[in-house]
């Protein structure tokens, strides 16, 4: 007798996580099987459901809620599928809508290769939960070995990606390698280069928008034919240029595994330790050199903030200039005055900021002009770098030999200092083990025992988090001749400055430091002393290289 009473929905889904073993299990092979199936008995087919390129582990998939609702609307009676792998492998939530919500509203479910159907008494159902259990371990196995041989690929520097970084784009004969985008390439150096000079963030986004410059995000969709479904103002932002200049995909490295998914049946993101980040150098070409990166970074830890006075002036050196005496950043001063023409002037020196901020009990003035400041800084650069014009690899060899006879000084302290802490670390540990096995014995009441281990806990912790930066001042005071080297051809480009902008100032300079004024012989006089990124002061050096030429002179 043919039951022609069923409303049937027939639901097929095929995910890029399932094996795909040949037609067996494509959609189309999937629906012509079920409706096949609904002829053979008479039943009616109201609609086909279908969900493609959707995973399993979870229920938010359009074709399943649009299956549900009709459900739950009585437009359907019966839910038809391949097997029951295709409806879901989540085993919780497969069980909510097999054991509670199907039964409920009166709806059949039939999953046909697994001999599944909910309203047959032959015990069918009974074996369902543990069908839908395996095909959760199914779907967790599956996932660790995607993710396993995503991180491989990863190590090996493929980009694996979903789109390629602004101003790169995948290489047509190799789809895990990256290219220069030359349409959008100017636009990454010329962003570098802004923020070389010192330019904010914001500065830099207000800039491109006026120009008309369309961002990373606007210009993706528009190459690709569509509408951009994102509820953005489609201009630069901030954090857009912030995390384009912090990319280290510009100087040619791969850093990838940033983040991941909390479990294979969730897709939401969240953010890794930078310990667990896969970083491989050298993968692709690079769109800006070195040294402007370093620039970049380097102005990022001074955290410099330029702001514009009243009429738009701002100074070079902003964020660069250090009392000698307390360390704090000095601050930059205008005074304005007419001329006997009527014209404006002004005058911008810098002041100590401790001092403008406490007064005398806290530091004295240091106050410099800055044009007196340019002079003498641009004197320093450009004989530093006649001096590495004229014999550079000598003139490494004395920086190494002093930044050596200064490091190993420092170096032995560190080095004490985290052998020390180390040594302390095991020893607290130790007394933490003895405490608590005191305490399950009863030899100190629970009192003593929490007071005693917070305190070595927290010595512990404090020790813990200074290994690290041992370790790492102990591994940079290792780094004295590559460092040589890479200033000495730096330097070398400047011997023939006339003046200076902020571009020289920030690729070169790491800091300048301003003692204190005092007067000799009637005059003013202060001691300057500039710090140069990669070397530091190497006046000492170049005094030796002095006495160097002189002696061989005589």
């Amino acid at each position: 007798m043919i039951d022609k009473t069923y409303d049937v929905g027939i639901y097929c889904r095929l995910s890029n996580d399932d094996e795909r073993d040949g037609e067996s299990v494509s959609i189309e092979n999937q629906k012509l099987l079920l409706q096949n199936y609904v002829r053979q008995r008479g039943w009616n087919e109201v609609d086909v459901y279908i969900d493609d390129g959707y995973s399993g582990t979870n229920f938010n998939r359009p074709g399943v809620k649009r299956l549900i609702e009709d459900a739950k609307a009585k437009r359907i009676n019966l839910i038809l599928v391949k097997d029951l792998s295709r409806f879901g492998r989540n085993y919780i939530e497969f069980g909510q809508y097999t054991d509670y919500l199907f039964p409920s509203i009166g709806c059949r479910f039939i999953a046909l290769n697994n001999g599944i159907d909910t309203m047959s008494d032959n015990g069918s159902t009974d074996v369902m939960c543990f069908l839908n259990l395996f095909n959760e371990f199914y779907s967790r196995d599956t996932s660790k070995k995607v993710k396993a041989v995503k991180k491989a690929c990863a190590e090996n520097g493929k980009f694996m990606g979903t789109y390629p970084a602004y101003g790169y784009k995948r290489d047509p004969e190799d789809k895990h390698h990256l290219v220069i985008d030359e349409d959008t390439a100017p636009v990454v150096r010329r962003i570098f280069a802004m923020r070389a000079s010192g330019m904010g963030f914001h500065a830099i986004a207000v800039i491109l928008n006026e120009e008309g410059i369309q961002s990373p995000g606007t210009l993706y969709y528009q190459r690709k034919g569509q509408n951009d479904p994102r509820r953005v103002n489609h201009q630069w932002a901030d954090a857009t240029v912030k995390n384009l200049i912090r990319n280290e995909v510009y100087i040619g490295n791969m850093v990838q595994g940033k983040t991941g998914t909390m479990s294979y049946k969730s897709r939401k993101l969240v953010s890794k330790p930078e310990d667990e980040w896969i970083r491989v150098e050298g993968t692709h070409e690079a769109i800006i050199s070195q040294e402007v990166w370093d620039t970049v970074v380097s102005i990022d830890q001074k955290r410099v903030r330029k702001k514009k006075t009243s009429d738009g002036y701002k100074s070079i050196f902003t964020g660069l200039i250090y009392c000698a005496d307390c360390g704090f950043k000095m601050r930059n001063h205008t005074e304005k005055f007419t001329y006997k023409d009527g014209s404006p002037g002004r005058y911008s020196s810098f002041i100590c900021g401790n001092y403008a901020r406490s007064g005398k009990s806290a530091c004295t003035v240091h106050t410099i002009y800055e044009n007196v400041l340019e002079q003498l800084v641009l004197a320093d650069i450009r004989e530093k770098a006649q001096f590495a014009e004229h014999d550079p690899q000598r003139l490494a060899q004395q920086i190494i030999r002093l930044k050596e006879k200064e490091a190993r000084t420092r170096l032995s302290s560190y080095e004490q200092e985290l052998k020390t802490a180390v040594a302390r670390i095991s020893e607290l540990e130790r007394l933490m083990q003895n405490l608590y096995e005191d305490k399950c014995a009863g030899t100190i009441p629970q009192t003593v025992f929490q007071t005693l281990m917070k305190k070595y806990e927290s010595e512990r912790a404090e020790k813990a988090g200074a290994v690290p930066e041992l370790e790492r001042k102990v591994r940079s005071h290792l780094e004295n001749r590559q460092d040589a080297d890479h200033w000495t051809e730096v330097i070398r480009r400047y011997t023939e400055i006339t003046e200076l902008d902020e571009t020289i100032l920030f690729e070169l300079v790491e800091r300048i430091e301003v003692g204190d004024t005092k007067k000799v012989n009637g005059l003013r006089v202060c001691d300057i002393k500039v710090y140069y990124r990669y070397v530091g002061n190497i006046d000492d050096a170049l005094n030796q290289e002095r006495r160097d030429q002189y002696e061989k002179a005589v």
